[in-house]
């Protein structure tokens, strides 16, 4: 790196400015950002490919739509603090190549067996699970390696950054899936090579950075007990074992949304696939407003912010649930997608800002843990109340567990107010 390169990315790590999109100036982000935006697409685009193709194979089946989900979601339980490992042991941006390449390697298998009507509901499965396996690796890397990306000092908005792209790509991938799927008479394999084309684009990126300036962690040496040094330590920490009980709770009981939409859409609501599209897209205009609004954090979340955003969203769900009328509840679903991102994006930001750099690969493994691997549980959950007692319970149920969680939370914080002992100090 030539010597007025190594002075603008200390410049740019001293003083991280104003403004939404800030860290974009940061060279190695702007790369990262721009490929994850066009990666992120195909991934949406897969995801709708292969439900619909799941769909085509098993007759309309919700069971085996269910398991293909579970298969891809599953492995994060068992594989994701694996990831949290590899990233605090070994070169992120060299870990990120090899996942990006064999997630993209198993999309361009199922486009292959798809296009060559060789594919049977079982590869589905086995290459679902691949998929989910692979992915559970990556995901605790990749958060990881955003720190690395662009230092503390720019971190909160590269996060509300990431989450902005993120429903962005959802609000575009899912669209362009049904008109490339549409176009092709039912076909999904155009949807399957163009995800699989998508992964060229982030490792190119992840090959063009400059190394010099990462701001790297020292990795740390291969041993035995790392996985529960990881545990101790998030657990003796008073502010990461809060994030990661709210994570816990609202990622099981409160983001659950392609199921009870879907079901107020259907039961409550009696609408079609155009109506529950129209629901899909409304929420996911929400969401993008709140992760844009993250964007605007500079510094890292107060733990009361946390509570406070966490009982708003579980307020909104619960009205959600009660409302009658379709526009009602099309209108309410804005601001309770933009508070879900809002809530997200800050306690991703306050354990990511609150974990020492080599911890922070195990950390943020075991936030993903948390945040994603109560998916299976809860969905059915919600699922079996929603079938007995009715749409509007499953929905209104999940919002009120997460705001007793969030008041519980915030008890617990006046009590180590008062009891200052008890408190973990800040990092």
């Amino acid at each position: 790196m030539t010597s007025t390169a190594a002075e603008t990315a200390t410049a740019e790590a001293a003083d991280p400015g104003h403004g939404s999109f800030r860290s974009l100036r940061v060279h190695n982000f702007r790369l990262y950002a721009s490929a994850n935006l066009v990666s992120l697409t195909g991934t949406w685009m897969q995801r709708i490919g292969q439900d619909w193709l799941v769909l085509q194979l098993s007759g309309d089946s919700g069971v085996a739509l269910g398991l293909v989900t579970a298969l891809q979601f599953g492995p994060t339980l068992v594989l994701g603090l694996l990831g949290g490992i590899l990233a605090d042991r070994h070169d992120k941006r060299r870990v990120l190549v090899v996942t990006q390449a064999l997630m993209g390697l198993l999309a361009l298998c199922l486009a292959t067996l798809v296009v060559t009507d060789a594919i049977a509901l079982w590869h589905v499965f086995v290459l679902a699970a691949g998929l989910g396996s692979v992915a559970a690796v990556d995901a605790p890397v990749r958060q990881a390696f955003v720190s690395e990306m662009v230092g503390p000092g720019l971190l909160a908005n590269a996060v509300g950054l990431n989450s902005t792209i993120f429903n962005g790509a959802r609000l575009v991938g899912p669209s362009l899936a049904g008109l490339l799927i549409g176009a092709a008479g039912g076909d999904t394999a155009p949807a399957f090579f163009v995800n699989a084309a998508s992964f060229g684009f982030t490792i190119g990126a992840l090959s063009a950075m400059r190394p010099d300036e990462l701001h790297r962690s020292a990795p740390v040496a291969r041993g035995r007990g790392q996985l529960r040094e990881g545990l101790a330590y998030a657990w003796n920490r008073a502010d990461l074992r809060l994030a990661m009980v709210l994570a816990f709770v609202i990622g099981t009981f409160g983001f659950n949304f392609q199921v009870t939409i879907a079901l107020m859409a259907r039961e409550v609501l009696g609408l079609g696939a155009e109506g529950f599209g129209l629901l899909s897209t409304l929420f996911a205009v929400g969401s993008l407003s709140g992760a844009f609004v993250s964007t605007r954090r500079s510094a890292r979340p107060r733990r009361r912010f946390l509570v406070v955003s966490a009982v708003v969203f579980g307020l909104l769900t619960v009205v959600c649930g009660l409302v009658s009328g379709f526009w009602p509840f099309a209108v309410l679903l804005v601001p309770t997608g933009a508070a879900a991102l809002v809530f997200s994006v800050a306690n991703n930001s306050f354990v990511q800002l609150g974990a020492d750099p080599q911890m922070r690969g195990r950390v943020m493994a075991l936030y993903f843990t948390c945040f994603m691997g109560g998916t299976p549980l809860g969905a059915p959950l919600v699922g079996w109340v929603s079938e007995h007692l009715g749409a509007r319970w499953g929905m209104s149920l999940g919002g009120a567990v997460v705001v007793v969680a969030g008041v519980a939370a915030g008890l617990s914080l006046l009590r180590a107010r008062r009891s200052p002992a008890a408190a973990a100090p800040a990092p």
